[in-house]
């Protein structure tokens, strides 16, 4: 069959399915009137979706319901699905395995195993030479398992004894287990509710970890278990009583010390107690609202990153042993209001700081002598950070450098000589760097704020107004989201889709003022952004204003809400993935995961202002009678972070008053949560198929 008479077929068949297209479902509405403490009420007729225990039949009817629509609606793109998944998978190497590292005498990876979905941990001792020692096989711990994940590990001291935090629903209420590293038994050891953060003191017998309240998965209580002995019988360490904060437990860089660090959106403390010698911790300096501090511990002083004193962006500062207060801090990196200090590593003789300036990461070397120089970047638009760098006595630095056209790739530099090794570079099968071409503009917001964007396209692109653009951003808790190789998209570049990222205000890009600019009673500006620079691109001849699509997961599926009530006409199509769409009634309910933590991101509705503002933009709340783009929603059942009832919710009220006649579906996975499936090809199936409906909207469909 000829080209053109293929592509008419494929048309024909396409519009003739949406000529038929199947019938949403209509589920009921229950009057619930939902009541802010200061009194301001609001209806919600389709409360009644949520069931926390994920078992109300009604309920589950409803998802299932939605889900057969979009099987039945997304049947005649189930080729373009499917060619699109055997693409992406098609281009990772099945055999791959991770860059070894060195810790302990030990050489560390992971590996994967041709068809199969999940990594192996293993290491060698003393070089790669040596026999393999499998640490755990996924594949083998996830059988018969719809989900499951591990999402931390740690080897005692004397390198026999390994525990791990896996989760099997995908909610992340995770359960710590062990296995004696010489003769491969799985101890009897179990403990269940808590935080995936394991923390083995220097006897090889104690474990410290965090345990989780059960309902709303704060981390609260941080515990130290003896092998052997029964968890009820564990010994509380630590608690937290106020329930805005995060919490988490570390080493420190020289293993001298177990840390527990509480964190909440604008305020840290740090508490510290011996490895070798676990007692009382030593608070290093008391909280502050508005003081942030993280901080490690090498060569007899402690190194802290904060932005005490007015260091907007940051500082570093040094501080002796046995410090218990700011009084004791030292400056060390002075505060630049232009760079902005991420992170450090530190070494002997020298420090590598992660840095970001203009909207680019970077890495800085100081040395013990005062002389500074940066790691070189090769491209206008890049991803660069500290890899694993397990040692500090070496004078080789691994990092990691990527951009929208060339894969993740890991060197390691000769601090003292300048070599520099390329030790792996992702290996994409059947891609082509040369064929891409990546750029970095700037888009000046209606407030005259300048946002980068970062764009990627196949090479002969023409910038004639006629193209396609998928526009992506996250733009909420100071999270950047940076220019970094995504495999994926190389299906849309290949079917000449431009790609772009844009920087808005709500993430650290430009500095810690570009995330105060877009949270609180200033979120608007991450909207106004993201429509900003769409109309900017359309307007620059990057894309037809009737092409665009846009993309965003979590607080960036609030994004996605909020610019569908406010900018429908400005996009064809709209992916929103575990969206956070019910702001209002979530924050108003601290019995939800993570709502308390989140006051200072959002506000509290509790108080009146705040309220006001997030009404404003909520998205379920300010659904109107108008045409909205095609959406692409979805979520999973037992996600934790943004539950599956917002989304739900969302959509069934879209479908009551939406006047336009763009599909709109609603994909839940039954078994999984906040991420989506696991296993390193689930998720691309997932992908594949949001993908698809987005090239049926954008007229690419094969």
């Amino acid at each position: 069959m000829k080209p053109f008479l293929c592509l008419l077929v494929a048309s024909l068949m396409i519009n003739t399915a949406a000529a038929s297209q199947p019938t949403p479902p209509d589920v009921e509405k229950r009057p619930h009137t939902v009541t802010a403490p200061f009194g301001a009420q609001r209806e919600d007729d389709y409360y009644w979706l949520r069931d926390d225990e994920r078992k109300e039949p009604a309920m589950l009817a409803y998802l299932n319901a939605e889900n057969a629509y979009t099987d039945a609606l997304m049947a005649p793109l189930k080729p373009l699905q499917d060619k699109l998944y055997a693409e992406i998978v098609g281009r990772i190497k099945q055999d791959d395995a991770s860059v070894p590292y060195r810790e302990r005498g030990y050489w560390y990876y992971t590996r994967y195993e041709t068809g199969k979905d999940y990594p192996i941990h293993a290491r060698r001792k003393g070089d790669m030479q040596a026999p393999e020692e499998v640490l755990l096989d996924l594949n083998v711990l996830a059988e018969g398992k719809g989900y499951f994940g591990i999402d931390d590990m740690d080897i005692s001291r004397d390198n026999q004894l390994l525990a791990w935090a896996e989760d099997a629903v995908g909610r992340r209420q995770y359960t710590i287990r062990f296995k004696d590293l010489g003769t491969g038994k799985v101890l009897d050891d179990v403990i269940e509710g808590v935080s995936a953060n394991v923390v083995w003191a220097d006897d090889n017998r104690t474990l410290f970890y965090v345990e989780n309240d059960p309902e709303t998965l704060l981390t609260v209580r941080v515990k130290k278990h003896v092998l052997g002995t029964p968890v009820s019988a564990d010994v509380l360490v630590y608690e937290e009583k106020d329930d805005s904060f995060y919490m988490g437990i570390g080493r420190t860089r020289d293993d001298r010390f177990i840390t527990i660090g509480v964190d909440s959106t604008v305020s840290s403390e740090l508490r510290y107690t011996s490895a070798a010698n676990p007692g009382e911790f030593t608070v290093l300096a008391k909280r502050e609202r508005d003081v942030e501090y993280d901080a490690d511990h090498y060569n007899g002083q402690w190194v802290i990153r904060t932005n005490a004193d007015g260091a907007t962006n940051f500082k570093l500062v040094t501080a002796p042993d046995g410090a218990t207060s700011r009084k004791q801090w030292t400056d060390w990196v002075k505060h630049d209001p232009q760079v902005l200090i991420e992170g450090f590593e530190l070494f002997d003789g020298y420090t590598a700081i992660a840095e970001r300036a203009e909207a680019l990461e970077r890495v800085r070397l100081l040395f013990a002598d005062g002389r500074s120089e940066f790691v070189k970047a090769d491209e206008p638009a890049y991803s660069m950070g500290l890899s694993i760098n397990a040692e500090p006595d070496t004078e080789w630095l691994r990092y990691s450098y990527t951009s929208l056209t060339t894969p993740a790739t890991t060197y390691e530099l000769n601090v003292k000589t300048g070599e520099r090794r390329l030790l792996k570079q992702q290996p994409v099968i059947g891609y082509d760097a040369s064929k891409y071409e990546t750029e970095r503009v700037w888009v000046t917001a209606r407030d005259g704020a300048r946002i980068p964007v970062s764009l990627v396209y196949k090479k002969g692109f023409k910038k004639d107004g006629t193209a396609a653009l998928y526009q992506y951003a996250y733009g909420s808790y100071g999270m950047s989201m940076d220019p970094g190789f995504n495999q994926s998209v190389v299906s849309l570049l290949d079917r000449g889709v431009v790609y772009a990222i844009a920087h808005i205000r709500g993430g650290e890009e430009m500095g810690r003022s570009w995330y105060d600019n877009g949270k609180l009673l200033h979120k608007q500006n991450t909207f106004n952004d993201f429509v900003d620079v769409t109309r900017a691109l359309v307007a620059q001849g990057y894309a037809a204003k009737d092409r665009v699509a846009a993309s965003g997961g979590s607080a960036g599926g609030l994004l996605m809400g909020a610019v569908a009530n406010q900018a429908p006409g400005d996009y064809r199509v709209m992916v929103a993935q575990v969206p956070f769409v019910d702001v209002v009634t979530t924050m108003l309910d601290a019995s939800i995961p993570l709502t308390t933590n989140e006051y200072d991101e959002w506000g509290n509705p509790e108080q009146k202002p705040y309220y006001e503002y997030m009404l404003k933009y909520s998205p379920y709340d300010n659904v109107t009678a108008q045409a909205y783009p095609s959406l692409f929603v979805g979520t999973g059942l037992w996600d934790s972070q943004v539950q599956y009832w917002e989304p739900a919710k969302w959509v069934a009220k879209l479908r009551d008053v939406n006047t336009g006649t763009a599909p709109i579906v609603f994909r839940t996975n039954m078994e999984a949560g906040h991420g989506g499936k696991s296993g390193r090809f689930q998720r691309y199936k997932e992908q594949a198929e949001s993908f698809a409906f987005v090239l049926w909207q954008l007229g690419l469909a094969d």
